[in-house]
């Protein structure tokens, strides 16, 4: 069954596999999932919505059973619809969509929850917050993407704080996780966290420097974002 989180509370921390050594993925996600990560998150690209491929519903499924953490799967790809079905069953938790991507939003996003999983909407730093206004009790999450969507290692944009705190001002109290992806930083992290965000999405600041650091990076973050570093 979809779950919802009840109320936002301690920063959730998701590490980025787009930023993972590829060649040993599975032991990648074993790592973060010991190291203190609350999702997994999954880049997924189809060099057509988005300047980059990455995979596909095979590999979410391979990557299940490295970890009991949820995965957080979003999908940069247009169209999404006949995809949908793949990903919820090789294990996504969360599946997110791009407003951009296709012209039957509402359609997609009643598809995931008549999947079972947990309905994110997605928009680039371009789209206004508006785009997301008449969809919000249609969804769980808000993924607000802080650099142009396509590859790892971007500098964060700072216009999006303005789109992060009016999305968490139109959610007037929903059970609506905001989460925000790219740049984030243990500096970065903050100014989202006060904008509004509550999850956030890492890769470079993770995983670059290898796993004997992945704890305290991870740490790093959660401490940035308001957390208990001691906690994680």
């Amino acid at each position: 069954m979809r779950k919802r989180n009840p109320t936002v509370t301690s920063p959730i921390i998701s590490p980025s596999i787009l930023s993972a050594d590829f060649a040993q993925l599975g032991a990648e996600v074993r790592a973060v999932s010991d190291a203190g990560a609350d999702w997994i998150h999954l880049d997924v690209m189809d060099g057509h919505f988005v300047p980059n491929i990455t995979f596909g519903p095979a590999v979410v499924k391979a990557l299940r059973p490295h970890s009991t953490k949820p995965f957080d799967v979003h999908l940069m790809i247009a169209p999404a619809d006949p995809y949908l079905a793949a990903f919820a069953e090789a294990g996504a938790d969360t599946i997110s969509v791009h407003v951009e991507a296709g012209p039957h939003i509402h359609r997609s996003l009643q598809t995931i929850r008549d999947l079972g999983k947990r309905a994110g909407i997605a928009l680039n730093p371009g789209t206004p917050a508006s785009a997301v206004e008449p969809l919000l009790d249609l969804v769980d999450l808000v993924l607000v993407m802080t650099v142009n969507p396509g590859f790892g290692g971007q500098s964060f944009i700072p216009s999006t704080l303005e789109t992060i705190a009016r999305i968490r001002a139109m959610a007037a109290g929903r059970p609506l996780d905001i989460e925000v992806d790219g740049g984030i930083t243990p500096d970065t992290v903050a100014l989202a966290a006060r904008a509004g965000a509550n999850a956030f999405v890492a890769g470079n600041a993770v995983f670059k420097g290898g796993p004997a650091g992945y704890a305290d990076r991870i740490a790093a973050i959660r401490a940035g974002a308001g957390g208990d570093a001691a906690s994680c």
